[in-house]
Order: structure tokens, then sequence, then C-alpha cells
């Protein structure tokens, strides 16, 4: 049988003990455990900016891979902590919104415990480290008897972000950037299906950042001039802004929350 598959993700940095720490509880339940690091980067306290990595990440891991994702700002309060289902892969994290996208992606799937089995977790529990003391000891416990139920009842009114969606009025489609990603590329909310005209090259669109006008639409990075802002459908398939070899949000002077319009010619 393969080892199980665990993943961190959160907004601990790795300056100091916090992520190993956090691996060193779960290889002390299962020393079987193989444990990938997605990131520790998340911005602190950035709840959607971890649902974005989360969703885009654990969708390419293989079944039965278990995902615990800790950006809590509301640590030691009486927020909860959650076991979630969704398809065919297992999330360990607090109440806060953190799986919004999972749970948008997986909706026919999703099947959310509160964690209420205490005896899984260290003692002490601190206040300030769930990380340690309840997220990391469920992962390990979770990866030896794959028993979901055995860690609480059923919840159906978890929290979901409002993630915010495009407004179309006529011919223009407005959107906002949801994230910048670490090279300065603007992330929006809009996709192809919002709107089909967004194809590299098709030259039937205008994209404004803000009042902004960026110069064309293209298939990959490198099609644009270095230096020259533009727009392409990045990665995670959304509608993204870069600068070839440049940083788009400080250029634009864009940042998240920043409106995006698209006007079909």
């Amino acid at each position: 049988m393969a080892r199980p598959i665990i993943t961190l993700t959160t907004d601990y940095g790795t300056s100091d003990h916090l992520v190993g720490t956090m691996k060193g509880v779960i290889l002390g339940i299962n020393p079987e455990a193989e444990i990938v690091d997605i990131t520790h980067s998340i911005s602190p306290y950035d709840v959607l900016d971890a649902a974005l990595t989360i969703n885009q990440a654990s969708r390419y891991f293989p079944s039965r891979t278990i995902h615990i994702v800790v950006v809590d700002p509301g640590v030691g309060t009486a927020r909860r902590p959650l076991l979630v289902t969704a398809g065919t892969q297992f999330y360990i994290a607090p109440d806060n919104g953190v799986l919004s996208l999972v749970y948008e992606r997986e909706k026919e799937s999703i099947t959310a415990r509160h964690i209420t089995a205490d005896h899984y977790f260290l003692r002490p529990i601190s206040n300030t480290f769930h990380g340690r003391d309840i997220f990391a000891p469920v992962g390990g416990a979770l990866s030896k008897t794959w028993q979901t139920a055995s860690f609480g009842d059923q919840i159906e009114d978890f929290v979901k972000l409002t993630l915010p969606k495009p407004k179309v009025t006529g011919n223009v489609v407005k959107g906002i950037v949801l994230r910048v990603d670490a090279y300065g590329n603007l992330v929006t909310n809009l996709m192809p299906e919002d709107v089909p005209s967004l194809k590299a090259g098709n030259g039937k669109v205008k994209v404004l950042v803000g009042n902004q006008e960026v110069g064309k639409m293209v298939r990959t990075f490198a099609d644009g001039a270095q230096g020259e802002p533009i727009a392409l459908i990045g990665s995670s398939g959304f509608l993204e802004f870069a600068i070839n070899k440049g940083d788009a949000a400080k250029a634009l002077k864009a940042n998240r929350g920043a409106e995006v319009t698209v006007e079909l010619k």
C-alpha cells in the first residue's frame, strides 16, 4: 500500500519552528506519512489567499490525500475545527471559509464534520497553536484509521466566503483582482466562460485595470515585449495581467480589489 500523503498549507512562514513542529507531531503518530509542503507563504491571516491556493493545488494530488490548511486568525475562539471529505480527498481546516472554493468545486460530494473527538488532540491544547495541537494530530490519526465518522458529527452550516462575481452590463464585463502572485501578476475573478471572447490574440476585447488599458491579450508571457503590460489566461484558468519580465502590480499601481473591465468589441 502506498504511503499516505499529507499536505500542509499555512501562513506560518519558515523562519521558526512552527512548520517543523507540525511535521514532528504527524510523524510521531504515523511515521509512514509522506508530508508535502504546498506553501507556508500565504499572506498572514489571509483566508481568501489560502482558499485560492488550496483549491488550485489540491486537485492535482492523488486520491485519499489529506490536506491540512492552517490560516486561522480565529485560533482559540469558538470557531470549529473541520474534517471535510470532498470528492476523493480530505481536508482538515478551521471553519472560517478557507475551503470555500473546494466546496464550490466539489459541491456534489461534500461531507463536513465538526471535529469534537478530543482524545486525538495533544494535551495541553494551546490557545494559539491549534496547528500543532489539533490539526496535525487529527491528520496523523486519519492517515492511520481513515474512519472519518470517528472524529465528529456531520454539519451543514459550515462557513462559506462570499466571493465576488463578475458583473455583466451590455457589452461590458466587470471583475476584480483577487490576488497578486509572487511575480506581481494580477489574478482576476474573470474566466473564459464569463467572457467567451477572452482568447489570446483574437483582438475582440478591450481590457482595463482601473482606467489603464492593457496592450493586448496574448497566449503566454513571452508573447509580450519586455516591459509591456499584457493580459492572458493563466494556469489557474483566470484572466491575469502581467508584464513580461516585470511586475504588473507595481507598473499598473493595482492590488487586490482593483476593478477590471472587459469591453467586448
